[in-house]
């Protein structure tokens, strides 16, 4: 099981497939780790060398003890990156990991070769920052039941919710022993205040890595508009919709996420004339 030293923390971090493939870097959403993308992983090795990272305060990487924002992580990656020697990259994030992309995006373009965002926004606006903060007050009450239902509900489209019931009943069963933890609540806590200042408005129209940008039709956490207007200032970023889903895009539509991953990353091998 690796671990980079960082700062006097310990960043666990995944390896999986053939190094001769190409790069493809996982970066997890906020309640995620290396463990959340385990169902891709055979799919994905086919095309690539796999490199999957728990982020500070997620997973098994060290805890913190004081707050911090964002642009650590940045700082964090970069250094494991540059530890790895990792060059082209194709780079994928989902949620928390798709702002952590592109603020990477903006200040190390040079180790990227392509890249996809799926459900992220440009900054935290007004909405995301009250949602967070509910969040966060639910997290102190230490109630891993309220914790779940205050979170997990709002992540699914209520189509999807619904028609996976049980499904979801499982996944709560798992999920709140973990959310009545006094530690993981502290991180979440942590990493959802780190989101609060996160901002690359003005970096977008100097992000020229080629960038696939990916909605989803029913999220209620970063609606449309939000990746509507990534589109529209950065330079070399396309759109694409997932319909009839919600922010979990990768758990509601499993297949549709890993074709997206591959599609974009590998469709550059070929010539296509049109």
């Amino acid at each position: 099981m690796p671990f980079f030293d960082f700062q006097d923390k310990l960043i666990h971090y995944q390896l999986d497939g053939n190094q001769t493939k190409p790069v493809l870097v996982l970066l997890n959403g906020i309640m995620m780790s290396t463990a959340s993308w385990e169902v891709f992983v055979k799919p994905l090795v086919q095309h690539f060398y796999l490199v999957r990272i728990d982020m500070l305060d997620q997973g098994k990487s060290s805890k913190m003890d004081t707050p911090y924002t964002q642009s650590l992580q940045v700082r964090m990656i970069e250094s494991l990156f540059a530890h790895l020697n990792l060059k082209n990259i194709y780079l994928a994030g989902i949620s928390y990991g798709g702002s952590i992309a592109l603020q990477y995006a903006s200040s190390h373009p040079e180790r990227l070769k392509k890249m996809i965002v799926f459900n992220a926004v440009s900054k935290t606006s007004p909405w995301l920052k009250a949602i967070g903060d509910g969040w966060n007050a639910v997290a102190e009450t230490r109630s891993g039941n309220a914790y779940y239902h205050i979170t997990i509900p709002f992540i699914y489209s209520p189509k999807f919710y619904t028609n996976n019931i049980a499904w979801m009943e499982q996944r709560k069963a798992m999920l709140i022993p973990l959310f009545s933890n006094p530690v993981f609540l502290d991180a979440m806590i942590r990493l959802t205040q780190s989101a609060e200042t996160h901002n690359v408005d003005q970096a977008l129209p100097n992000i020229h890595v080629p960038t696939l940008v990916v909605a989803s039709e029913h999220d209620y956490l970063t609606p449309v508009f939000e990746q509507q207007y990534i589109v529209q200032t950065m330079p070399n970023a396309h759109i694409v919709e997932f319909k009839d889903c919600g922010h979990a895009s990768m758990y509601e539509k499993p297949e549709l996420f890993v074709q997206t991953l591959i599609g974009y990353f590998i469709a550059e091998s070929h010539n296509y004339k049109i």
